[in-house]
């Protein structure tokens, strides 16, 4: 198992299953040492992907921990694309989508739960990146959806 794994294992969590693509392009597109990473939405262990408008069907809370179900969903689907999530050196770029109303404000917050997540698994430095967070409607309803770049170890 690798160090990453083990520090989500640690932090009580785990890797959902990998989602399926839902459209005509690749999850992951690797060139030269980065790794560019589709959208990604909040899929549970249970499959199910969670849904509705953050401050109006999710609290902050609840939309912060969706975000960080996403970072756990693109970690899964790092993993069945380069096999070893040690291969990661550091994540490059985060944008982060909340599904809201064009009242809600929160959406730096809401995307941190993505963001923290990195920092915890990657570490203080190599977690952080830069990173845009903005609210829109997202398909099929789901929460939060994130894209991101990481840099592989050379």
């Amino acid at each position: 198992m690798s160090q990453v794994e083990e520090k989500i294992r640690a932090l009580g969590l785990e890797l959902p299953p990998v989602p399926p693509a839902l459209g005509i392009y690749y999850p992951v597109v690797i060139s030269g040492n980065l790794l560019h990473v589709s959208g990604q939405g909040p899929m549970q262990n249970n499959g199910e992907l969670i849904k509705g408008k953050v401050g109006r069907d999710l609290s902050l809370e609840e939309g912060q921990m969706a975000a960080r179900q996403v970072g756990l969903t693109m970690l899964s689907t790092l993993r069945e694309q380069i096999g070893n999530l040690d291969k990661i050196k550091r994540i490059i770029k985060t944008l982060g989508m909340v599904n809201c109303f064009p009242e809600f404000e929160q959406h730096p917050q809401t995307i941190n739960g993505f963001s923290q997540l990195m920092v915890d698994v990657l570490g203080e430095v190599n977690g952080k990146g830069a990173r845009s967070a903005v609210g829109m409607s997202l398909p099929a309803n789901i929460a939060v959806e994130v894209e991101a770049i990481f840099e592989l170890h050379p």
